[in-house]
């Protein structure tokens, strides 16, 4: 998902000054890009892709829908916890090293998966999965920023994000074709294989270098401390989780809501995927040229979307064309969103893009659980839409009760 270019933009600009001397980067840019590209559509396949297949390990694990979100929620949760902790633990550590440390961390969590017993073990062994995901990317910016050299680093993390981004639109689709014809065991298989591949890219092409070393994070704790961080926090975890509301449960809007054949699931993700990235793309230019129009309009146009998949997604043309819809109005806002947030810390970079993707992936535990929530109540497949209606209302009024206060106050 492009969500996160903008996130690490910042840190990439803050991270080349201090790691790529002028006329220095690596000797092979292209294959250590290449090689950063596929350990993030390899974490993506595997985070998208179990989305996909929700219905297949609860069936085969013996329980129900709602419980199996379980496991969606506690990647998502690792990610939370994983993301600022290995930030500020491995602060000294070579990013080199540190990412081949995560890509080991990576095929542990994804092998454990596809041989886990029971759904207890499976939401372990999520987690652990999901905690490599936020310090990935955060480690993956210092490298793109120095292999590049200076002035480039933004432009070399945009080549990086494009794995996520073909993960959306491809990698999740794929993997759930092959959890369907194969088994979810064999698809987490699948995406071990693909981690495996990028472990040795990384290996092979990610330049040694005393360059990548880390340095202190006093300053980076420091953006902790102001108060419009906070807020900027909690919008997207609020607003967001609307996204993941229908995401987790596209599997179930097709089979039950719209009765079609769960081979047209996948079709279903790539619809979506590719509205996620047509709106990441406009919300960019969004965000840039307003300072609060890619929000307000990008939440307030995904709640009538989620209104109308509430009332008649069980049309499949209906469906098909709100769930591109959704995911593009909501990818709209995410980009102001980052901006925002790096811009109340601008001395943090580091931390303030694993807040973000903490935030992020606190939206898709709160909207997998508030999904699950209605699902055991007996409200109906498509009830889903209506949590995650309320959690982006709660989002949205709190961005429109603090922009002209807290959040103008705390700049500095």
């Amino acid at each position: 998902m492009t969500v996160h270019v903008r996130a690490y933009e910042a840190q990439c600009a803050a991270e080349e000054s201090r790691h790529a001397p002028a006329g220095r980067g690596a000797a092979r840019p292209g294959l250590a890009l290449f090689a950063l590209a596929l350990g993030t559509f390899a974490i993506g396949a595997g985070e998208f892709g179990s989305n996909g297949v929700i219905q297949l390990f609860a069936a085969d694990l013996g329980v129900s829908i709602p419980v199996a979100t379980h496991a969606i929620t506690a990647y998502a949760l690792g990610v939370v916890v994983g993301s600022p902790l290995i930030t500020l633990l491995a602060a000294r550590v070579n990013r080199r090293t540190l990412l081949l440390g995560l890509a080991v961390l990576f095929l542990v969590g994804n092998g454990l998966s596809a041989l886990a017993p029971d759904i207890a073990l499976l939401v372990v062994f999520r987690f652990v999965a999901g905690s490599v995901q936020g310090a990935f990317f955060g480690a993956g910016a210092v490298v793109a920023a120095y292999v590049y050299g200076p002035g480039r680093g933004g432009k070399a993390f945009a080549t990086v994000m494009g794995g996520l981004t073909l993960a959306t639109v491809a990698g999740s689709p794929l993997a759930t074709f092959i959890g369907q014809q194969a088994g979810w065991r064999v698809m987490y298989g699948a995406v071990v294989a693909v981690g495996l591949l990028a472990g040795l890219a990384l290996v092979a092409w990610l330049p040694r270098t005393a360059d990548l070393h880390g340095g202190p994070i006093r300053s980076e704790l420091n953006g902790l401390r102001r108060r419009g961080v906070w807020v900027m926090v909690a919008v997207p975890s609020l607003g967001i989780s609307s996204i993941f509301a229908v995401y987790t449960f596209i599997g179930p809007f097709v089979t039950d809501a719209a009765r079609k054949d769960p081979a047209l699931i996948p079709v279903a993700l790539a619809v979506f995927g590719l509205g996620m990235a047509a709106g990441n793309h406009f919300g960019g230019r969004a965000a840039d040229r307003w300072e609060h129009r890619g929000l307000t309009w990008g939440y307030g146009g995904v709640l009538g979307l989620l209104a109308l998949i509430g009332v008649a997604g069980n049309e499949w043309p209906v469906l098909l064309a709100c769930l591109f819809g959704v995911g593009a109005t909501m990818m709209f806002a995410i980009p102001t969103i980052q901006v925002r947030l790096t811009s109340f810390a601008p001395d943090a970079p580091t931390l303030m893009g694993a807040l973000n993707l903490a935030a992020l992936n606190l939206a898709n535990s709160f909207g997998a659980i508030g999904g699950a929530i209605t699902l055991a109540a007996g409200w109906g497949t498509l009830s889903t839409v209506w949590a995650g209606f309320l959690l982006t209302s709660a989002g949205l009024a709190l961005y429109l009760s603090t922009v002209t206060g807290t959040l103008h106050r705390s700049r500095g």
